[in-house]
Parts: structure tokens; C-alpha cells; sequence
């Protein structure tokens, strides 16, 4: 199965980031930004699958956008970055994307995940 998964972990709290707005976008040939999905993350900071489901997984460049104002508004704290953007390379032959992000509020990290 194709898929793009997410997992948010508040690290300056030690909790994973519920509730957190996410969405993944693709850039067409003209440079735009295609809107795929988007969702929210669970109880445990996770979106499970954040392709859709008649989406393939092309080559190309791939972002996700994630709104840590709201997230930081809903916790009562003041962030420095309101949207945090990873955008991430897909090759031929790729069918499974983990992006994980690190958050505090003056901070993040991410990596690729398993």
C-alpha cells in the first residue's frame, strides 16, 4: 500500500501534539502546490495515511503543512513558527513516506521515519 504518514510529538511538554492540522500537497510542473489531503492528528499525534486512497505516489516533490498556531493557541503558548512546512522528495519505486515532527514552541526537527 502506498502511503504518507505523520507523527507529532510535543517534546517541550513530553506528550504527543493532538489535534494538530495537517496537509500534504504535491508540486506540479508548473511549480504550483496541488492540494492532496489533509487531516488532523489523533489522540497519539499520528495520521495514519495521509494519501488518499485514488491517489498514486508519483515521483516528485511532496510537502506537508503542519498549523502549529492553532495547535500553540489551544495550549496557551506563544510559537515562533505558525506553519511548519517539510517538503520531501518521492523517487520511482517509493511507496511508504513516515515524517515525523519534533515540536516546542521555538523549535522543530523531523526526520524520516520507518
Amino acid at each position: 500500500m502506498k502511503r504518507i504518514s505523520t507523527h507529532v510529538l510535543d517534546i517541550a511538554h513530553g506528550h504527543p501534539a493532538k489535534d494538530v492540522p495537517v496537509r500534504l500537497e504535491r508540486r506540479e510542473g508548473a511549480g504550483e502546490w496541488v492540494r492532496l489531503g489533509s487531516s488532523r492528528t489523533d489522540g497519539d499525534g499520528r495520521c495514519t495515511q495521509l494519501l488518499p486512497e485514488d491517489e498514486p505516489l508519483r515521483a516528485g516533490l511532496y510537502r506537508l503543512a503542519f498549523d502549529t498556531a492553532s495547535y500553540h493557541l489551544a495550549h496557551n503558548t506563544e510559537g515562533l513558527y505558525p506553519i511548519v512546512e517539510i517538503t520531501f522528495q518521492v523517487r520511482e519505486g517509493d511507496s511508504h513516506f513516515h515524517i515525523p515532527l519534533l515540536l516546542t514552541p521555538y523549535g522543530y526537527t523531523t526526520y524520516r521515519g520507518s
